[in-house]
């Protein structure tokens, strides 16, 4: 599935470290920064969050509200959670339903080994549900959460 601006984001339903389930249709009226990482604890992955967590007040006071999925467990997400202060939703997407629906469950290559695995992608997704902005190939860094700033 390839997903493009103006589209209606897939909804979904996911378990949280801090919620038992949530689902992007519990958002509605709000912007989401919906965006997918690899895994916890890895040195783009953890900057990339930290980059969430210090542009977290500046993001939500954009009326946006900010969903990390991996297909790291709930648990992992919690230590990851706790490890840096992370103050946002961290989705728990362990059968790869969600990372399917947004097509960020694609063929990756290193060292010459392919393997499956979840591209970096951040999507902006308006009040109505629809999808503002995706950023395909997002940087594991500290700056992409002020692209996304600047875009909200």
């Amino acid at each position: 599935m390839t997903l493009e601006i103006g589209d209606k984001a897939p909804d979904f339903t996911i378990t949280t470290d801090t919620e038992p389930k949530i689902s992007l249709k519990d958002f509605l009226g709000k912007k989401v920064v919906l965006y997918f990482y690899p895994k916890d604890n890895t040195p783009g992955c953890t900057k990339e969050a930290c980059g969430f967590r210090d542009n977290y007040k500046k993001i939500s006071d954009k009326n946006a509200v900010i969903i990390g999925i991996s297909k790291d467990s709930a648990k992992k997400h919690a230590n990851f959670r706790e490890k840096f202060g992370l103050p946002f939703y961290l989705g728990a997407d362990e059968d790869g339903r969600v990372c399917n629906k947004y097509g960020v469950w694609v063929k990756k290559s290193m060292y010459g080994r392919e393997y499956m695995g979840i591209q970096r992608a951040t999507f902006l997704i308006d009040e109505q549900g629809n999808i503002a902005k995706i950023w395909s190939k997002a940087k594991g860094n500290e700056q992409h959460s002020e692209e996304v700033l600047a875009e909200l």
